[in-house]
């Protein structure tokens, strides 16, 4: 009979974060660290709460269990699969969402401006009634837009077929299905002839250089979804070219380009960009009003 020096998930844990940390892992999709992702990973595939490690440390586990355990952590550490992918779900502040490798793991910045309702820019929250989401993905914004504007209708847009059945089911477990409306469209080719209150994205922006440096677990996502070209701009000049004719007249723009302030400002500064603040500072976000676009 095979036996193995793990017994507790404290024995798990130790040997996650040192396989982790020894395979050299990125870690970019929720966790900051080898503890953090060993300890969600352990307990998820255990079944265990994921905010009381403590109590089970030093639980027994049946050898299955572990068997279980050990997988999870050898496809992390060789496959370097996120971890997301494996236990099909991503959260967005209090939010959990169904995720697969049809559709990038959600990770935003402006998920942390909409509880607050993009304030001071949007005065009165319930007057919000149409809402753009643009390269919506799994659905995540789309769905906490509409969570957070419950008078709105919320567009949401991917030019990704595989992408929007993921979102399609995460809508669905939200019971959104008639505030959300699910769209296949190349950005605004598809979209309704209407006007918005707010048009939000978080589109592809990483440039080429920065593509072609990704970590091993970037590349299982959906390369369409990352790939902005030379500059990271490509899919945010038909963002930002078409928004002012579907604004409406008090309407804004809010767009995420990560660490690509300085392409953006390049392309974009002479129409006086807003920067948002965030947990990463001011040059995540960007924003434009409805008279800005005119110019």
């Amino acid at each position: 009979m095979t036996t193995t020096p793990f017994t507790t998930p404290r024995d798990l844990l130790r040997y996650a974060v040192t396989r982790f940390n020894t395979a050299q892992l990125f870690f970019g999709h929720g966790s900051a660290e080898a503890l953090d992702e060993a300890a969600y990973l352990i307990l998820h595939t255990l079944k265990l709460p994921l905010d009381k490690l403590d109590p089970f440390l030093d639980a027994r586990l049946l050898p299955e269990e572990v068997a279980a355990v050990l997988a999870v952590i050898e496809r992390r550490a060789v496959d370097r699969v996120p971890a997301a992918y494996i236990t099909n779900e991503a959260w967005l502040g209090t939010y959990n969402f169904y995720v697969d490798e049809r559709t990038i793991v959600p990770r935003s910045f402006i998920a942390e401006l909409i509880p607050d309702y993009f304030a001071p820019w949007v005065n009165e929250p319930d007057n919000i009634a149409n809402i753009l989401e643009l390269c919506t993905g799994s659905g995540c914004l789309a769905i906490m837009l509409a969570d957070a504007f419950p008078d709105a209708q919320v567009d949401a847009v991917d030019i990704s077929a595989d992408a929007l059945e993921v979102a399609r089911r995460n809508v669905a477990t939200y019971k959104l299905e008639d505030r959300v409306n699910l769209i296949q469209s190349d950005l605004y080719t598809n979209v309704p002839a209407k006007k918005y209150d707010l048009i939000i994205t978080n589109p592809p922006y990483v440039n080429s250089g920065s593509m072609a440096k990704l970590p091993k677990e970037y590349l299982a996502e959906p390369q369409i979804a990352l790939d902005g070209g030379s500059d990271g701009m490509d899919l945010v000049r038909k963002i930002v070219a078409g928004a002012a004719e579907r604004l409406t007249d008090d309407g804004i723009l809010i767009v995420e380009i990560g660490n690509e302030r300085t392409f953006a400002e390049a392309a974009f500064g002479h129409l006086g960009l807003t920067w948002l603040t965030t947990s990463a500072g001011d040059d995540m976000v960007f924003l434009l009003t409805a008279d800005q676009l005119k110019l």
